[in-house]
């Protein structure tokens, strides 16, 4: 047996290889524990009759010492005997009976044990114990999930045999078939799908149902005003399990009615933490488009990115991150230019603040008189402007403004408002 500095290496290598291979090291790495235990086990009870032949022979054992046993809770003995292949034990169990569907702290039952370490005579006996085919742990997987991921095909085909859901969602999603990776394994499966008439349509609606259910309850509880925004005991919020789960409905329904992107579970998370750790790039860029911060950190220093393992995924988050930035820098810059014009000691909208009512009237009217008198240019023949030219010659002449042709312009007509004056200009 590896000692802890081995499993810690090899925990560390685990983690970049696939699922399945994951899988398979951790079921051989049972089965070296379990051979383990059985010769521990083996080794105390040679110990034990060693003991009580000592006994028996110089110092009989009082009745007190002759009752101390130990026990154990009629799951744990079950799951016990299940894992170690004992069909006598199981059988012995059953028919005293122990529930065959009693299950462990993660939901998982003896079913569900045997279809991970391939035991097909004891899951005969278990069925015929009246197991429930279709038991699902903590994590929604039911036995035939398990038996589909690791492609046992010959308890596969039990399993379909006595009525397994071949629909059935785990929390992840998926279904027994999306799970499989043996071919042989995955053609019983479809076969199966095809004999029982399953059709594309059934699966998607299978599919969205959760989604549908969670969708209603959440538009009962903006009808009712109840607050979207509650946490549970571990701290996440409806916007959390949406983000996690991909659901994209939910989580627009969620945002229009309040949900707030930047609280944290009992870990750190943010919602987006969520959606990145679990792949739902849908719901991802619709956080980010709502605000969500790419640069949050969880309690371990985690951005979104650093909990995304999808290669394709992490890219599309960066590149998410970089338009983000360049957005935020554009409207920096923007602003920095708008604060440094309306703040310079040249600009015209200083001296215009700074003047009286009746400076910024003469202010105006200088300028209308200008604009009038260049307007006023411009409609004049060729002669006449050869006259003003001479007269501009010997002695200049202002024109006074309103006066001439008549002619004004509409804009010279009213008296604009600062900030529509302003406004204009900036157009």
């Amino acid at each position: 047996m590896a000692n802890h500095l081995e499993l810690l290496s090899e925990l560390q290598q685990l983690e970049k290889v696939p699922s399945l291979e994951r899988l398979r090291a951790a079921q051989k790495r049972r089965a070296q524990q379990l051979k383990r235990w059985a010769v521990y086990e083996k080794e105390m009870q040679n110990k034990k009759r060693k003991a009580d032949k000592r006994r028996g022979t110089f110092a009989p054992a009082s009745a007190g010492e002759a009752r101390k046993r130990v026990s154990f809770t009629a799951s744990v003995a079950l799951l016990e005997a299940s894992a170690r292949n004992d069909s006598e034990e199981v059988r012995y169990l059953l028919k005293n009976n122990v529930s065959p569907d009693l299950c462990n702290e993660d939901g998982l039952t003896a079913l569900h044990q045997c279809c991970i370490d391939n035991y097909e005579d004891i899951v005969r006996i278990l069925l015929d114990r009246g197991a429930c085919v279709n038991a699902q742990d903590n994590e929604l997987w039911t036995p035939l999930h398990a038996a589909a991921t690791c492609g046992h095909a010959g308890l596969v085909k039990i399993l379909i045999g006595r009525g397994a859901d071949l629909l059935a969602v785990n929390s992840d999603g998926n279904m027994p078939y999306d799970l499989c990776e043996d071919d042989p394994t995955l053609d019983i499966i479809e076969t199966a799908m095809a004999n029982r008439g399953i059709t594309q349509e059934m699966i998607n609606e299978t599919r969205a149902s959760v989604e549908r259910r969670m969708l209603g309850d959440i538009q009962n509880l903006l009808q009712d005003c109840v607050d979207v925004n509650q946490q549970d005991s571990q701290g996440a919020t409806l916007l959390h399990i949406a983000a996690a789960n991909g659901y994209v409905q939910v989580a627009e329904v969620l945002l229009e009615g309040g949900a707030r992107l930047d609280l944290r579970d009992a870990d750190g998370w943010q919602p987006l933490h969520a959606a990145a750790c679990w792949g739902q790039m849908h719901v991802a860029e619709l956080l980010v488009s709502h605000g969500a911060s790419l640069a949050a950190k969880t309690h371990f220093d985690e951005t979104p990115i650093d909990l995304c393992e999808d290669e394709e995924f992490r890219a599309m988050l960066l590149d998410l991150k970089h338009k983000h930035d360049i957005i935020m820098k554009s409207q920096l810059k923007h602003k920095t230019s708008l604060c440094r014009r309306s703040s310079s000691a040249g600009s015209r909208g200083k001296v215009v603040r700074r003047a009286s009512l009746s400076d910024r009237n003469n202010l105006y009217r200088k300028e209308y008189e200008t604009e009038a008198i260049v307007w006023r240019g411009g409609r004049e023949e060729d002669d006449e402007h050869e006259k003003e030219s001479d007269q501009e010659n010997s002695q200049p002449v202002s024109k006074p403004y309103g006066r001439g042709t008549g002619v004004r312009s509409s804009v010279f007509e009213r008296v604009t408002p600062l900030g529509d004056f302003y406004w204009s200009k900036s157009r």
